[in-house]
């Protein structure tokens, strides 16, 4: 059956149902599949005897345009974290009181051991301090044993334990009398011991989180005041 044909065929009868619509009669079928096939094929084949071999001996391409997809159902359906008040709300980052014991953290300090040893080559006595220096201030210290050695506030000095939570601003860390303790880094300089090897940690230039402290650039020399 060539393209005309199929056109003028009536609708079957059980799209007629379903569409709910009526085939049209035989005249007026006609008359829409002329001027439907003359709008839709090239110029110089609209007489009668060139659109007969157009719908004869060609594939005729009606026009079609793609539905444009609605990307305000695509971005709906991602799923949205939380903010940094909802996770307040929900005590997110609250280390709960039966947590809170200096012997639970213990494996996690033995495994910031191993990876800072790797990190820093071996930690070997022949080690370059500055070098050691270098890779600590963009390493990651959850794990690390830390001792407060100066500070304007002398309540902190001398708190030592694992650090368990680093904030921002402040760090949070678990002492062997079990006891959870936040430590502002601002006016305050830590020590951190690895195989022999003391860094000190000056907090008021240590003011980032521990994802952004790992890509930025640090001066060799600085100061800090206390």
């Amino acid at each position: 059956m060539d393209a005309e044909a199929l056109l003028r065929a009536p609708i079957p009868p059980d799209l007629v149902k379903l569409l709910g619509v009526k085939s049209q009669t035989q005249r007026k079928a006609e008359a829409f599949t002329q001027a439907f096939l003359k709008n839709s094929i090239q110029q110089q084949a609209r007489d009668e005897e060139g659109l007969k071999n157009i719908l004869s001996y060609k594939a005729l391409i009606l026009g079609y345009a793609r539905p444009k997809k609605d990307k305000s159902k695509r971005t709906s359906k991602k799923a949205k974290g939380l903010n940094a008040r909802q996770k307040r709300a929900m005590k997110v980052f609250q280390i709960k009181p039966e947590h809170q014991r200096y012997e639970l953290f213990l494996p996690l300090h033995e495994l910031w051991r191993q990876y800072v040893i790797d990190l820093c080559g071996g930690l070997k006595p022949t080690s370059n301090p500055q070098f050691v220096q270098q890779k600590l201030l963009k390493a990651d210290f959850h794990g690390a044993i830390i001792s407060v050695v100066r500070s304007k506030c002398p309540s902190y000095v001398g708190t030592t334990g694992i650090l368990v939570q680093e904030f921002k601003h402040v760090f949070k860390i678990i002492t062997k009398e079990d006891k959870l303790k936040v430590i502002p880094k601002r006016n305050s300089v830590f020590a951190v011991e690895i195989n022999g090897f003391v860094s000190h940690i000056y907090g008021s230039k240590f003011e980032q989180r521990a994802s952004e402290r790992s890509a930025k650039k640090f001066k060799v020399k600085g100061t800090i005041d206390l």
